[in-house]
């Protein structure tokens, strides 16, 4: 009987490693366990794999292990009385979640960006937060509407005013900064200084020619980075470390022609996919109201083997909301209102140290490294908002608020639209004339809803030629309104999306976990902020050394017996 010998599977470390040693044959060629073709191989049909590699989520994430708890479980009074958080045992999906709130400073960041770089005015309208929402009819705050968003004093202080909108284009927007990032910087785009050149002396729309290694001209995208047009070959820009397509085709650049010679191009490039393992693992997104629970609950320093041995009511330990330790004793754990008219305390020895909102590193954090899960700002979370029974809700990853709705083409395989919630026009009309505001244009939420957040149909026609100018009203005074079912039926619907956590105004109670509100979407807050989260991939384990595991016995690939 023929003895089979199990191949060695190479391991690639990084990406460069996967496009060089990965991409030969020879030793540390890689072979499929079910057909023996070789991966890798130039040739027709042959597939590329990439070897394992660690996921690399951006900056500013905390990677959280999933786990089961009892959601809601926290809660110990229904002061409401309105039974909207049922004790309920789910389990939650391993994944990634900001260290702190996004910042003022992050968000200057992004509307920096928009301001440089499409340099679209509608979408930096839109994408500005509602400083209004600090004006009271009774109370002096007119310093915070000029100064809380911009101010150098207040750069570290979690942003307010936004909707849950706003907040979701965010999180889309950073998804394809963090990504380009990730491929200029690896090379799989042309790096920044390529770019700059190529921006500054730009020709045309789409591209420009900058000077390569060499003098040779490299074929630039200035256009706005968007992930999914770069994964359907709509992101036209390949830098010198873009990967290599193993697979010749007859005519294709770098094919071997009949003198057996290269052809011009050597570089037979293609864009880097999925497969290659070099985007973040997922999108930005918010987490669900079940992954925030879990995260600020962080129940990780009271298990011990699958036994929970100590109840949390607040992220802290302990029933109290001062320190009991001798050097900290006495001192507030979070940001919170701690009675009628006192937000702070008396001159010389602040309770907790904020009179509004207070820096997003203030205070400690929580058993996972998550920063004020209670207190400061109340926080966005992706569901919908509904009163909840046993039997409507899932057990493992529970949401609501899923919109299944997918990309949309056109006979050419471009994209269009992308989602419900993201719509720019992505390729030229096809028919009629084009709008040139039409871009960028509504490219996050759909303006024929009415929404307090979303300013009326602009007549593009009555604007100076790329100076457009918009007319905020206070907090949507003057937006219509809607009066058909309201008091009859509820005041609850798709729009509604909850919130949680707790604010710098909010009293302990709702510093627990386990309590929730709702708001419209459209709507915004002094009082609520926001932090993203992604989803992990692979491995829900994060450190395997921490618990026993088994150990894998050699394989029984061509055993002989005896």
């Amino acid at each position: 009987m023929r003895k089979l010998i199990l191949p060695v599977l190479a391991v690639c470390i990084g990406f460069t490693a996967i496009l060089s040693s990965c991409s030969s044959p020879g030793k540390s060629a890689k072979i499929s366990s079910k057909t023996g073709a070789q991966y890798n191989a130039k040739r027709p049909g042959s597939l590329q794999v990439s070897g394992k590699t660690k996921p690399t989520p951006g900056p500013g994430l905390v990677h959280i292990e999933g786990g089961t708890f009892v959601m809601g479980g926290s809660n110990i009074d229904d002061i409401g009385f309105d039974y909207a958080a049922p004790k309920r045992r789910v389990t939650v999906a391993t994944f990634y979640m900001d260290e702190t709130e996004v910042s003022n400073v992050d968000w200057l960041e992004y509307l920096n960006w928009i301001k440089e770089v499409p340099a679209d005015p509608r979408w930096y309208y839109e994408a500005l937060p509602d400083t209004l929402v600090w004006r009271s009819p009774l109370a002096y705050n007119e310093p915070y509407v000029n100064n809380y968003l911009r101010h150098p004093a207040y750069q570290e202080y979690p942003v307010v005013g936004v909707t849950w909108e706003q907040a979701m284009a965010y999180c889309d927007w950073r998804t394809n900064i963090v990504n380009e990032n990730i491929l200029r910087n690896k090379g799989v785009l042309n790096d920044w200084k390529t770019y700059a050149t190529a921006k500054s002396g730009v020709t045309g729309k789409g591209g420009a020619a900058a000077t390569g290694k060499g003098g040779t001209p490299a074929k630039v995208s200035t256009d706005p980075f968007d992930l999914d047009l770069y994964l359907n070959g709509q992101y036209d820009d390949k830098g010198k470390g873009a990967p290599k397509d193993l697979n010749p085709k007859p005519g294709a650049a770098g094919a071997v022609g009949a003198s057996g010679k290269p052809s011009a191009s050597e570089k037979n490039q293609r864009f880097a996919r999925i497969e290659d393992g070099v985007f973040t693992p997922g999108r930005y997104r918010l987490p669900t109201e079940a992954e925030w629970e879990y995260a600020a609950l962080s129940l990780i320093g009271t298990a011990n083997n699958n036994i929970v041995n100590n109840s949390k009511t607040y992220p802290w330990y302990g029933l109290g909301i001062r320190s009991p330790g001798k050097s900290t004793r006495g001192l507030i754990y979070a940001n919170f209102k701690r009675g009628e008219g006192d937000n702070m305390g008396v001159a010389g020895y602040l309770n907790d140290g904020a009179d509004i909102t207070a820096p997003v590193k203030k205070y400690l954090p929580n058993d996972f490294g998550l920063y004020n899960m209670a207190g400061n700002v109340s926080e966005w979370v992706l569901d919908t908002y509904r009163q909840l029974t046993f039997d409507k809700v899932e057990d493992f990853s529970p949401f609501r608020g899923n919109d299944f709705e997918n990309n949309e083409y056109d006979t050419n395989g471009k994209i269009q639209t992308i989602g419900k919630t993201n719509v720019p026009k992505k390729t030229k009309a096809t028919s009629g004339k084009k709008d040139p505001y039409d871009k960028q244009a509504n490219k996050y939420g759909n303006i024929t809803e009415a929404s307090p957040s979303t300013p009326d149909a602009i007549d593009t026609t009555k604007m100076p030629a790329l100076k457009p100018s918009f007319d905020a009203d206070e907090r949507g005074a003057l937006d219509p309104q809607n009066l058909d079912l309201y008091g009859k039926i509820t005041l609850v619907n798709d729009r509604s999306k909850v919130f949680k956590g707790g604010s710098w105004n909010d009293r302990a109670y709702w510093l627990n976990p386990g309590t929730r509100r709702y708001l419209d979407q459209g709507e915004a807050s002094s009082e609520i902020g926001f932090r993203c989260a992604m989803s992990s991939v692979g491995d829900p384990q994060i450190n395997k050394k921490s618990t026993p595991q088994f150990k894998q016995p050699k394989s029984r690939v061509g055993f002989k017996g005896k």
